[in-house]
């Protein structure tokens, strides 16, 4: 490419050159041809001999007429590259304006040449440019909201597990039920900071790319079952049911069954937590051709439309979901989103009255050696 761009630009100024040198013989020769008959004329008539006696000297008409021609010439080949010196500068000035920070200077493209390559290429190095310090800029903000975020997170629990085990490490008198209740809360608590650090561990192996995938065949079906009778103790302290509904008996795809299993333990979790009480959460499997699609649906809180298109961003909460019983990193659907990326499907969600409803869908015959890995960033 280096080399078809020098040689364009050689081409453009050696034809530039000949067209000079033809324009420059062209006027010589009319000069020549005119001149010589308005002297032999003055001659004739005996009139302006200074001017008769200086054409006469062949050596000086000769170097008059060269350097007619090579005035001729500059002249032509000048007005010819007027337009590439006047591009040259404009790319000049944009280089010295980005070299002094200002990156929302771009070149307009003129022309199919050499020079419009050049500018193109530099409004892309720009555009590059420009792309990297707003990754720098976002990568410092993740990593300060990261720090406040854990330190919040982990901190809230904490303290209350430090405030009972201290209440109970006096030594004072405490009934046997309400020291029962405080290690109960203790507990609670420890299993709520696990829960913290577990998403953060996995939050920062995916981001830097240390979870491997361990590929297999997975009934699909036979997961979700088993992941919901699981979830039942938590279905039953929310006051929920669940149903499980597919179109198949069984559905065998290829996946990481374990990280297919966080991936819907979270789903599951969401639904769970934020579904109405006395409600259900509904599990629907599809099974069509070669891909299979999975719903979760809660019909609790309505998350507001403007809201929907962030759900799955790292940190983020929905704003009335914040509190101490349900708000947690903001992490779980960051890391189902990823998971979901690493198999190559899709994973969506629509809320309204009829109900909250994530989507996944996952393709049947799935080939890790296909997929490029994306970490959430």
């Amino acid at each position: 490419m280096k080399s078809d761009f020098s040689r364009r630009f050689y081409s453009r100024v050696i034809v530039n050159m000949l067209y000079s040198t033809v324009i420059a013989c062209l006027v010589e020769i009319f000069l020549i041809t005119n001149v010589d008959m308005v002297v032999s004329f003055l001659e004739q008539n005996g009139e302006f001999p200074a001017v008769v006696r200086i054409f006469s000297m062949g050596t000086a008409t000769t170097i008059l007429y060269v350097i007619i021609g090579i005035g001729i010439f500059a002249l032509s080949f000048l007005l010819l590259q007027k337009r590439s010196f006047k591009y040259i500068g404009k790319i000049a000035a944009a280089i010295q304006n980005i070299s002094e920070g200002d990156l929302n200077t771009q070149i307009e493209i003129q022309g199919d040449d050499e020079f419009s390559a050049m500018a193109s290429n530099l409004n892309r190095m720009e555009e590059d440019i420009r792309e990297l310090m707003d990754k720098e800029r976002e990568s410092e903000r993740t990593k300060n909201e990261l720090i406040t975020n854990v330190a919040h997170d982990l901190r809230t629990p904490l303290t209350s597990i430090i405030g009972y085990l201290e209440l109970l490490s006096k030594g004072g008198p405490v009934e046997p039920e309400l020291r029962q209740k405080y290690i109960d809360i203790a507990y609670t608590k420890s299993k709520r900071l696990e829960k913290l650090i577990e998403d953060l561990f996995g939050f920062t192996k995916m981001s830097c790319g240390k979870i491997s995938m361990n590929v297999g065949k997975v009934d699909i079906v036979k997961l979700l079952g088993q992941l919901l009778e699981e979830f039942y103790p938590s279905f039953a302290d929310h006051h929920l049911t669940y149903e499980l509904k597919s179109n198949v008996p069984a559905q065998i795809i290829t996946a990481d069954g374990n990280l297919l299993a966080r991936l819907f333990d979270n789903l599951i979790g969401n639904a769970i937590k934020y579904g109405a009480e006395g409600k259900k959460v509904l599990v629907k499997i599809l099974a069509e051709n070669d891909v299979v699609t999975i719903s979760v649906t809660n019909y609790g809180y309505v998350i507001p439309a403007e809201e929907l298109p962030l759900i799955f961003n790292k940190f983020y909460r929905v704003e009335q979901s914040r509190s101490s019983s349900t708000g947690g990193t903001g992490l779980g659907l960051a890391i189902a989103k990823n998971i979901v990326d690493m198999h190559g499907g899709t994973i969506s969600v629509t809320s309204d009255l009829n109900g909250t409803v994530f989507t996944v869908k996952l393709r049947t015959d799935f080939d890790v050696s296909r997929e490029n890995f994306r970490a959430i960033g």
